[in-house]
């Protein structure tokens, strides 16, 4: 694997659309204990190491915003999805960069 991303988008860009109402396919890609420590509302949970197995859930003609804690994991999630020809873009910086509210279930 060459690691090549080649769609990126900002946390803070990803919060503008969603804020504007825009239907946004988010997917991230951290473990149980991240998620449950907050995430996006209306993300969609696939830990990275489960990704390949559960890569069913996801549509691969649908634009997949996909997230992890720095944007390293979902670097990664986007390469190996990409090549299995789904539309992913990264979300740089991860959840670290996020500044708006994250919901816990």
């Amino acid at each position: 694997m060459a690691f090549k991303i080649s769609k990126e988008i900002t946390p803070q860009k990803v919060a503008a659309q969603l804020k504007k109402g825009e239907s946004l396919t988010l997917l991230d890609v951290r473990e149980l204990g991240e998620w449950a420590e907050g995430h996006i509302t209306g993300a969609k949970h696939i830990p990275l190491g489960l990704l390949l197995e559960r890569q069913h859930e996801l549509d691969p003609a649908r634009e997949t915003i996909v997230i992890c804690r720095s944007g390293n994991r979902s670097g990664l999630a986007c390469e190996l999805l990409s090549e299995k020809g789904f539309n992913v873009v990264n979300m740089t910086g991860g959840l670290n960069a996020w500044t708006h509210e994250l919901v816990r279930d």
